[in-house]
């Protein structure tokens, strides 16, 4: 099964969900813009429309799209918009790509139980929304963090 997601850097998203038991692989990517195969280059000039996201390749039978998304929510603020840390720019916007309906519903569902429960102190601004074509980074960014011994 495959799950996308885009909560920042897309470094550091990679990783999190590496090493993770029952994520298979991953790869970082550009998606959700107005560019067929937009480079690195131009997804940070902020006009593309991307962002930067990772698609993780999983065995639903060892974790669930559901955990996923509890990853995905607690290892980011999904309350700042177009910002992570000190990155900003609409590429690094949160968002859930989901690829079919039941991921749309478990990704809506989480989204409604997080907002309501209290725990942020401002509303999420996460968007949800189908997957659209997911443009895989050039290779210098893939598994950056192990390549680099940050990991």
């Amino acid at each position: 099964m495959i799950a996308t997601f885009a909560s920042g850097c897309f470094w550091h998203v990679e990783d999190l969900f590496l090493k993770t038991k029952g994520v298979k692989s991953t790869k970082v990517g550009y998606t959700g813009g107005n560019l067929a195969n937009p480079t690195y280059e131009e997804v940070c000039t902020d006009k593309t429309g991307h962002a930067e996201a990772v698609e993780v390749e999983y065995d639903p039978n060892e974790i669930s799209y559901e955990e996923l998304l509890t990853l995905f929510w607690n290892n980011h603020d999904p309350t700042s918009l177009n910002r992570q840390g000190p990155d900003i720019g609409i590429q690094y916007r949160s968002s859930i790509f989901f690829h079919d309906e039941s991921q749309k519903q478990a990704a809506q569902k989480s989204k409604e139980i997080l907002d309501s429960s209290g725990k942020l102190s401002k509303k999420i601004v996460t968007e949800i929304i189908p997957a659209p074509e997911f443009y895989k980074a050039e290779n210098y960014h893939q598994k950056y963090f192990q390549k680099h011994g940050l990991s």
